[in-house]
């Protein structure tokens, strides 16, 4: 029951890769989860040690949440994203994210994040094993 009558975008149960750390043998990923309008996630890879993201989604699929990640250096880090859905042409969800960091490491940007292909998520439950 990942997805309610409400929203038109289902991310329970999915893998999303940072399309700028694709080919990266430890990529940035999130493994989302849904249940109604509410959307929660954990990240790890790239400089990403540990994270979680947590907020709602709209009729649109639009997804408003705010983080926090603890990165290999150390620090941690916390900020707010809205991040918006596309279907690509193979159904694959890719979400655009407008995000904005807060207190002393204080950023903002746009960033690209894709539905990992099946192929790469079996690839890496196997190497799990």
């Amino acid at each position: 029951m990942g997805v309610s009558a409400m929203t038109s975008f289902d991310y329970d149960d999915r893998i999303f890769v940072s399309v700028d750390h694709a080919g990266d043998a430890d990529p940035l990923r999130g493994h989302y989860h849904q249940r109604g309008d509410l959307v929660w996630a954990e990240i790890s890879g790239g400089p990403v040690r540990h994270g979680r993201l947590a907020g709602t989604c709209d009729e649109q699929g639009v997804v408003r949440f705010a983080y926090v990640e603890v990165l290999t250096d150390g620090s941690i880090v916390v900020g707010e994203c809205e991040s918006r859905p596309e279907r690509l042409p193979d159904g694959r969800i890719r979400l655009r994210e407008r995000w904005r960091r807060h207190g002393p490491r204080r950023d903002s940007g746009v960033s690209v994040i894709e539905e990992a292909a099946p192929e790469r998520v079996e690839a890496r439950e196997e190497q799990r094993v």
